[in-house]
């Protein structure tokens, strides 16, 4: 309940900053937003649960999406954008890094969980 709060006020607290951003790059930080939850699930399927694994999967899933993205941009409008790159990259990251986040906690509850079973009794874990 706590961090369903937190990202309720973060969520009204981003909406005057995403009122001064250009529109292109929130666009831009959505799509490598959603990119890079699809490469950190692959690369956590994987790498059976390796966070670092975890975040270099976002990380390059949404570098691939924002190079795929303004290598099409370079074709059709003669127009490579730098900060469209970095705004795709930088929401793959973030969201790479939430997840990381999220799934050590649940990692970390389970383990809590598994212990307690086994009161006493010494349990390999990994």
């Amino acid at each position: 309940m706590k961090s369903i709060i937190i990202g309720i006020i973060i969520f009204f607290s981003t909406l005057p900053i995403s009122a001064q951003l250009q529109e292109d790059k929130v666009k831009h930080f959505g799509a490598g937003a959603l990119s890079g939850a699809i490469g950190a699930d692959i690369a956590d399927r994987i790498s059976n649960g390796n966070r670092y694994w975890r975040i270099a999967g976002a990380f390059a899933s949404s570098l691939m999406a924002g190079l795929a993205k303004e290598a099409y941009d370079e074709h059709i409008y003669n127009g490579w954008d730098n900060r469209d790159l970095t705004a795709t990259v930088l929401g793959g990251v973030s969201v790479g890094i939430t997840i990381d986040i999220f799934s050590e906690k649940k990692n970390r509850r389970n383990k809590e969980m598994f212990i307690s079973l086994y009161k006493g009794k010494a349990v390999s874990i990994e």
